[in-house]
């Protein structure tokens, strides 16, 4: 307990907003990106991001990449889930753009 502080209060910094970004296409799919840095890291973030990076059409999720507490880094392409090995910033945002590219019929593979 620290004094001064009432008991059973925990104050927790906060995680700090590196990126928001939100694109409405013409087609009216959405793509999100939203990337936090943590004052610490944490047993599922070890990195010290948090992130949610989104696309989708009509309601539905096409690409989703995200580390929600209690999973860790993954990513949802449709309906499928599987686990992500996150590098870094740059290549998580490339990885993400490459899948939506895909989807979008921009890229060919």
């Amino acid at each position: 307990m620290w004094p001064g502080l009432p008991y059973g209060i925990i104050y927790h910094m906060k995680a700090r907003l590196v990126l928001k970004e939100k694109f409405t296409y013409k087609d009216g799919s959405i793509l999100e990106l939203v990337i936090w840095k943590l004052p610490e890291p944490d047993t599922f973030r070890p990195h010290g991001i948090k992130y949610r990076l989104f696309y989708g059409s009509h309601g539905n999720c096409l690409v989703r990449y995200d580390n929600e507490k209690g999973k860790g880094d993954h990513r949802h392409i449709k309906d499928q889930e599987e686990p992500y090995e996150f590098e870094n910033v740059e290549k998580l945002i490339a990885d993400f753009k490459h899948e939506v590219e895909k989807f979008r019929g921009e890229r060919n593979e």
